[in-house]
């Protein structure tokens, strides 16, 4: 009897075990979830470096040269709509220290700049074009400041929770505040009040979600070239991270046993450049080559935020629309038509995260097409809400006789997207290999499709 009790106890504290090591996944909030059902947002990297054909200003720019006459902000926030984008985040303010806005707190500003007599402002415009065309709205405050006096000292902290709060307070719904931790050389003093930024966003506009290298919300990808880990796991450890101090290849996978939420976000610009330059004018990527980009983002559990520069007129240039334009038509062509359709359960089809069915590791799970199809493509999601959980499988076809590899795979979470020569079959085969739980894996989505001729 006693050793009988051993057993029963031994069994309850490994469920025990088995149960906590369950609840102790790290998930997202409903803001999170949110956030990466965008997949692609938009940069637009605008100031007086558009105007001196620079990278990055030195703070010493004169107002009277930022001058866009025809700008037009419904061009841009309509040219992104159109093109499948959902949210806009304009550089209010960049290194350079020029507002876009009429700041109470800088003469360096729109304000005493001859565009529209000083009256204008570039951030109210955008705002009332994300409004018109039901788009997003999200800002970037560069926490450097090369133009301001106070900057080195802590009187800087105050000056920039007032700019902060203008942002905050005067322009409606922000839906993502973008923060960095850039410096110059001789500035590394400088003690960036980051919890003091965060709260005040928290408190002003609650709704919005907070980028930085550590998040709290959405983390950096970890480069510039739009690649997100072969494995992307949206959690990560936050512990001695902060704002310009974060290993970039840790940031580009992200932490199977990462303790927080904070998932993936991939910055890459259309151009060589972030700002815009006559001479990159030939140099803007194709629509095929963005297509790669969102494989290489949101087909790895990461979201896309391209940036596009407007030019020194206040305008995109036609080529940067034509690009945006015919990469969302060709993914529009891909993902028309889900080939499992009908033939799997409605739940794997539904394009619902929270519709699943469940999975158990090594139990390879056998999908029938209703004919023999031809197919390149394949995408999986999980149900995010639950937190992520795989870490690997494989696809196989029926080639009539025996069973074939399609393509294998790492980690899924929101979004993972499988490029591969044409196959033709009428049933393939899924098998998880590994995942963090055993016998619960939620899969919300399976896609078979065929490629874009575009592609």
């Amino acid at each position: 009897m006693r050793f009988d009790r051993f057993l029963i106890s031994l069994v309850a504290s490994v469920l025990t075990i088995q149960a906590y090591c369950q609840v102790a996944i790290p998930k997202p909030t409903h803001l999170q979830v949110n956030w990466q059902k965008r997949e692609t947002t938009a940069f637009i990297h605008f100031t007086v470096n558009t105007f001196t054909d620079s990278e990055w200003g030195n703070g010493s720019e004169s107002p009277q040269i930022f001058n866009p006459e025809k700008l037009d902000a419904r061009q841009w926030v309509k040219a992104l709509k159109d093109a499948g984008f959902r949210m806009v985040i304009l550089t209010a303010k960049h290194h350079d220290g020029f507002c876009l806005w009429p700041s109470k707190y800088t003469e360096h500003s729109v304000k005493n700049s001859p565009w529209k007599n000083g009256q204008g402002d570039v951030v109210r415009e955008v705002t009332d074009a994300c409004r018109e065309f039901k788009v997003d709205f999200g800002f970037y405050l560069s926490p450097w400041d090369r133009h301001e006096r106070t900057y080195g000292t802590p009187v800087y902290n105050e000056f920039y929770k007032n700019q902060l709060k203008e942002l905050l307070t005067n322009y409606g719904e922000i839906a993502e505040v973008w923060f960095d931790g850039a410096k110059g050389k001789n500035e590394k003093d400088m003690q960036y009040d980051f919890d003091g930024y965060w709260k005040m966003v928290k408190e002003l506009q609650p709704k919005a979600v907070i980028f930085s290298d550590a998040g709290p919300d959405v983390r950096w990808v970890g480069n510039e070239k739009g690649n997100a880990g072969e494995i992307c796991w949206s959690s990560i450890s936050t512990d001695g991270m902060m704002p310009g101090v974060a290993d970039s290849k840790y940031l580009n996978t992200g932490d199977e046993n990462g303790k927080k939420w904070i998932p993936a976000e991939t910055d890459v610009s259309i151009r060589p450049g972030w700002f815009w330059h006559a001479k990159e004018n030939d140099k803007v990527r194709s629509a095929k080559n963005l297509v790669n980009l969102y494989y290489q983002s949101v087909g790895r559990n990461s979201l896309l935020l391209l940036n596009i520069p407007p030019n020194n007129q206040g305008l995109f240039e036609e080529s940067d629309i034509k690009a945006i334009s015919d990469f969302r038509t060709i993914l529009n062509e891909t993902f028309a038509a889900n080939y499992l359709k009908g033939s799997v359960s409605a739940k794997l089809t539904d394009n619902k995260l929270t519709s699943y069915a469940i999975f158990k590791k090594n139990v390879p799970v056998e999908f029938s097409l209703k004919k023999q199809m031809t197919f390149d493509r394949i995408m999986l999601q999980e149900n995010i809400h639950n937190g992520q959980s795989i870490k690997s499988g494989f696809f196989e076809y029926w080639d009539g006789k025996e069973w074939q590899l399609i393509s294998s795979f790492s980690t899924i979470g929101y979004k993972r997207l499988l490029r591969f020569p044409q196959v033709t079959a009428s049933k393939i085969r899924l098998t998880i290999t590994d995942a963090k739980v055993e016998n619960q894996l939620e899969l919300a989505e399976v896609g078979l499709y065929k490629a874009s001729s575009g592609e």
